[in-house]
Parts: structure tokens; C-alpha cells; sequence
């Protein structure tokens, strides 16, 4: 393999190798920035490599599932969007009833009944004639009522469209299952579903997760990156743990005892180089040119950011009387009755589907309520960042983006996207080549930018 990829001047993968087999799943592990989703969006075939080499087998299947709801497209339904992750088993299931029509007409050549033969192997390699049995095993185990199926993209919220991008993943029972970030928006209950279903599936998997315990039960084994270079680490998560803190603290101890010598080598020399123990120095120096120097392990980097200073709001910051919130002619929520006051900090909770983000884009005035009345108090300055982040322009930069909107200059620009990792050339990569993470990160930059002293945070984490 040996995959290689850069982003301007900055090199994100420069020897990354590894080989899958039926059965194996691999977590991706690393800090932000590391690449983990760019490795992903590589192994689908969806970013090029800039060197190395990617074989898969022919006739091959890989599915991706990344952090990105569909946003084409939204007045289909979402059992057709699903769908289309079965779209050979639905070609096949098509064939054959048309050279079956043929043959009923009487038309049984040899032709025929070798297209027919090819025809129920393509379906038999997509999953059957089962596949509508699957599927409606996998969207309910995802949470997904029967019911909604019908109701078109445009009408679900982020997190439920990012469910329905994992479930056609899911249901095209692919040879590689790429996942990132599977478990965001999942409850337990589906959470649980999942880790059993990628298990059951037998293909090969490879998995970007913050979700310790969903790691813990799927992965067979892992995948450190760390500055661009891969290590693989042949366990489970847990093991991996352990042996990557052993291996860490054995590396510092290393690190130590180069650095003393090194100091201890280089303190003889600068000593004695031209007095009476120079040929010692100079051996030493030949030494000194030798010793294997052990670095420290890396601390990685971190978000370390603030928000500015805000106007002081008015003691009650937001009222909901009598709210019934609703979509497609379905209620989510009636009679909602709020009233939040300054400095109080309110968390929302429920299972998926419950209208959770319907609500909160009401409270916002992102959507107007079936009935009832949202007000805000005085002075308030109200921010919200949604699941996925606010609109953004995707063939503008980062730096260009965060500068439209809020009031930066572009060294200011600079300055807030480098707490939150991006750095150097980074900030002029285009919006479309983010990862899921990337854009997290910069509508956070953004949101700290606009400041405001009333925040809604959907999926901040």
C-alpha cells in the first residue's frame, strides 16, 4: 500500500499500510487531524491517493458511510434513498423478471436462459431475494419507523438523514463496510443493534469512532495513525490500550536515558576538544554522530479555545407557550411550555425520532410551530449550531469561510481557525475535501466568531 496524501503543503498520510480480510475489522485510530477520514474517503475511491497503491479484488463492494447527511435530491423518500444501497439486487430482481416475461412468451433459446443464469448469480451476490427483508431489518434496528419510510429526505432532521446515509450503507452487504463515525445519532438501544449486525456480516470493516465501547466490542484490531505513518496493532481495543500505554511509557523511559547520554557526550566534547583529552573528545564526537536518538512520544494537539466577551441579556432569555411541533402532518410535540432564564444551562433529552432538532430549530425560528407562540427576551444574541453545522459554500476555503461569516480580518481569520487545528495550509482547503470532524470543528471556529450570549448546541461533541 504505503498511501501517501498531502493538502497543500502539509503531508496527512505518508506511509500507511495495511492488508483486510473477510472478517476483519479494523478501527482507525488517531488524534484530530491525523487523516482518519481522508483514509476513509481513500479506500472508497471517492479521494486519490497521491502514491502508493489500493487493490482491491475485482467485482468488489465497498460502501462508505461518512459524517454526511445526502443534500441532493431531498423530495425523494427516504425508503428509495436507502434503496439505492440495493440498487444491484433491485437490477437483478428487474432482469430477471423481464427474460422471465420472455421465456412465458415462449422465448427459451440458449441465449435466454444464459442471461437468465447470470441474472440470479448477480442476485444471489447482492443478497437474495431477500433484500426487502434486510432492509426493513436494518432501518428498524437503526430506529427508523416503517412508518417514516414514505416521507421525503427534506422532512428529517440531520441526525435521522445521517442514519438513513448509514443504513444504505448497511443494506448493499458489501465485501468492505467503511464506517466513520457510525454511532453518532444513535441511541443505546441502536447502538447495540449495530455493534451486532457488523459482526453478523462477515465482511471486512474498517471504523473511525470516539465511541470506546463500540470499539471495544467490533474491532478485531487497530490502526494507529500518528504524523502521518501507521502502526497496526493486531488486537481488540482494550488490549490495545493497554499495550499502547506500555509501549509509550517505555518509549519516554528510552527518551530519557538518549537524552542524558547525548547531554553527557556532548558535555565531554565541548570540554575537552582542544585540551588535553581531545582524541577521548574526539571519539566521543564519532560516538556523539552515532547514538540512535529516541524521541519523546508526540503530546498531539488539542481545541483549546474561549468565547468573547457578551452583552448581558435580560433575566428571562427564552419563552415557548402552548408549542406543538410537527412534520409531514405528524406531531412530534404538543403543548411545549419553556421558559429559560439567564445563566441556566438546559439539556435536552429522548430517543431518536422524538424531535429533539425539530424543536430546536422552532425555538430558534429555523421552522415556525404548528401552534403556539417562541418569543425571545431583551437583549438577547442567540447562536445556534445545528447537527451538521451551518450552510457553508462548499468549493469557498476554511479561511474564506469563517471571514463571510464573522467580522475577521484575514490574519484574525488565521489566528481562531489555529485553535481549533487548523494550521498553515490547512486553512486554505476547501470546504467539499473536509472531513465530518473538519467541519464540526469549523462551525465551532464560526459560532465563536459570531459570539452571542444565548447558544443552542445540537451534537456540539
Amino acid at each position: 500500500m504505503k498511501l501517501e496524501k498531502s493538502f497543500g503543503a502539509r503531508t496527512v498520510l505518508s506511509d500507511v499500510s495495511f492488508a483486510l480480510r473477510p472478517g476483519d475489522r479494523l478501527a482507525v485510530v488517531g488524534r484530530n487531524g491525523e487523516g482518519k477520514s481522508t483514509l476513509l474517503r481513500i479506500l472508497a475511491g471517492r479521494l486519490a491517493a497521491d502514491g502508493g497503491q489500493l487493490s482491491v479484488p475485482r467485482g468488489h463492494h465497498v460502501a462508505l458511510h461518512d459524517q454526511r447527511p445526502p443534500t441532493d435530491a431531498l423530495d425523494r423518500s427516504l425508503e428509495d434513498y436507502v434503496g439505492e444501497g440495493m440498487a444491484a439486487a433491485q437490477a437483478a430482481e428487474a432482469r430477471l423478471a423481464a427474460l422471465e416475461a420472455r421465456m412465458a412468451e415462449g422465448d427459451s433459446g440458449a441465449e435466454v436462459l444464459e442471461q437468465y443464469t447470470r441474472a440470479q448469480s448477480a442476485l444471489e451476490r447482492a443478497g437474495g431475494y431477500d433484500w426487502r427483508v434486510w432492509m426493513g431489518r436494518v432501518t428498524r434496528g437503526l430506529g427508523i419507523p416503517d412508518d417514516r419510510l414514505g416521507d421525503p429526505l427534506s422532512v428529517f432532521s440531520g441526525g435521522e438523514l445521517t442514519r438513513a446515509s448509514l443504513a444504505r450503507a448497511l443494506v448493499s452487504r458489501p465485501d468492505v463496510l467503511l464506517l466513520d463515525e457510525p454511532t453518532n445519532h444513535l441511541d443505546v438501544t441502536s447502538t447495540e443493534w449495530l455493534e451486532q449486525a457488523v459482526i453478523e456480516m462477515r465482511c471486512a470493516v474498517v471504523l473511525v469512532s470516539h465511541d470506546r465501547w463500540f470499539l471495544e466490542s467490533v474491532a478485531t484490531g487497530v490502526l494507529e495513525l500518528d504524523r502521518g505513518r501507521s502502526k497496526l496493532w493486531p488486537m481488540g481495543y482494550s488490549r490495545f490500550r493497554q499495550a499502547r500505554a506500555e509501549a509509550l511509557a517505555l518509549q519516554a523511559k528510552e527518551a530519557e536515558r538518549s537524552a542524558a547520554e547525548i547531554a553527557r557526550l556532548e558535555r565531554f566534547v565541548t570540554r575537552w576538544r582542544a585540551g588535553t583529552k581531545a582524541r577521548q573528545a574526539q571519539s566521543r564526537a564519532k560516538a556523539l554522530a552515532k547514538i540512535e536518538r529516541v524521541s519523546a512520544p508526540s503530546s498531539g494537539r488539542s481545541v483549546d479555545f474561549g468565547f468573547p466577551p457578551v452583552t448581558q441579556p435580560g433575566r428571562v432569555v427564552l419563552e415557548a407557550e402552548g408549542v406543538t411541533v410537527s412534520v409531514a402532518d405528524r406531531t412530534l410535540l404538543d403543548g411545549v411550555d419553556l421558559a429559560i432564564e439567564r445563566g441556566q444551562r438546559v439539556a435536552l433529552v429522548g430517543p431518536n425520532g422524538t424531535g429533539k432538532t425539530t424543536l430546536l430549530d422552532t425555538l430558534t425560528g429555523a421552522r415556525r410551530p404548528a401552534k403556539g407562540r417562541v418569543g425571545v427576551g431583551h437583549r438577547v444574541e442567540a447562536n445556534y449550531y445545528s447537527q451538521h453545522g451551518n450552510e457553508m459554500h462548499e468549493d469557498r476555503s476554511v479561511v474564506d469561510t469563517l471571514m463571510a461569516a464573522a467580522t475577521l480580518t484575514r490574519t484574525q481569520a488565521r489566528t481562531l481557525l489555529g485553535t481549533f487545528l487548523f494550521s498553515g495550509a490547512e486553512v486554505e482547503k476547501i470546504v467539499a475535501d473536509l472531513s465530518g470532524g473538519e467541519r464540526r470543528r469549523l462551525s465551532l471556529a464560526i459560532m465563536v466568531a459570531q459570539g452571542g450570549n444565548f447558544l443552542i448546541l445540537d451534537e456540539p461533541t
